[in-house]
């Protein structure tokens, strides 16, 4: 069953990795240029389209995450799979402590302080979910070899 945990973290946080470096490099600095009369309605379809994308990624890597802790696959130190879950477990905090806050405040219009800050603060979760995507990759290859 560790194989179907590993295939599974591996999917799921590959696709938050390359999700998240799109946003971070394309999506939330774009969010500076939609003018002031649109962007309320601009920043509402944001978030109602991000979370059926990213809520199931999103659940999927930490529950698989969680998973590979209490059945590390066969090769792999117990240790990589507490690393993966710990940058996972930021990677959350960081979007309900973080980020989901600051979207609040941008759900009542352009301020370019919060837009600043999302920016900003949006490295902590890129990060995170680049370097779980390095750990869960070093595990699969560990469990081929």
């Amino acid at each position: 069953m560790s194989t179907l945990a590993l295939l599974l973290c591996l999917g799921s946080t590959l696709s938050m990795a390359g999700l998240i470096w799109f946003v971070q490099v394309v999506h939330y600095p774009l969010l500076g240029e939609v003018g002031p009369g649109s962007f309320g309605r601009y920043h509402a379809e944001h978030v109602r389209r991000t979370g059926p994308v990213v809520g199931p990624a999103m659940i999927g890597e930490l529950a698989s995450a969680a998973w590979l802790v209490v059945d590390p696959p066969q090769g792999c130190p117990g240790w990589l799979a507490v690393a993966g879950l710990s940058a996972a477990t930021l990677a959350w905090i960081s979007t309900a402590a973080v980020q989901v806050p600051l979207h609040r405040r941008l759900a009542s219009g352009f301020d370019a302080g919060a837009h600043r800050r999302l920016v900003r603060t949006n490295w902590a979760r890129t990060v995170s979910w680049s370097a779980h995507a390095l750990i869960v990759l070093t595990m699969a290859g560990l469990a081929m070899g």
